[in-house]
């Protein structure tokens, strides 16, 4: 009788100190589940930004408090991003980019996308990379919270 207490708490003390791998596993699910929404918005971005034009995308999935960093400017903060994106003209300009990878917290709530970006300035054709911050809000999208890209090289069409 001894024996066989001693192999149940051994056995118990054994379980105790194991994590249950299902939690794990539904952790890392939920983990990559938001991690594809996040690259999907940033994806969706593009299209928008193709649709109905820089500003008004920009606009669109922009997080009230976001920064915007451009080379060759300060950074636009406080306010500044969405003030710079409303008075923007973007009548000969076409934007357009393609994630190509990411990460994202633990907790699934913030993360990062990066890419390059083509950016058609009447004639001309830019070609770059940039990276975006997001955060995803309360109901589940995405916004962005940082946007920051390279200056562009000038490529051939």
């Amino acid at each position: 009788m001894y024996k066989n207490a001693r192999c149940l708490l051994l056995i118990l003390c054994m379980l105790a100190s194991c994590k249950p791998f299902k939690f794990e596993f539904n952790e890392q699910q939920e983990r990559i589940k938001a991690y594809n929404n996040m690259l999907q918005a940033d994806t969706d971005f593009s299209k928008r930004s193709e649709e109905i034009g820089i500003r008004r995308a920009f606009l669109e999935y922009i997080e009230n408090d976001a920064i915007i960093l451009r080379p060759g400017e300060l950074p636009r903060v406080d306010g500044n991003a969405i003030d710079f994106l409303s008075s923007m003209d973007d009548s000969l300009a076409k934007l357009v980019w393609n994630p190509m990878g990411g990460d994202i917290s633990q907790t699934a709530d913030m993360g990062y996308t990066f890419g390059t970006y083509n950016l058609q300035l009447g004639d001309s054709l830019y070609t770059g990379s940039y990276v975006t911050v997001w955060k995803r809000q309360e109901n589940g999208n995405w916004k962005f919270v940082l946007d920051s890209r390279n200056e562009g090289v000038e490529s051939d069409k």
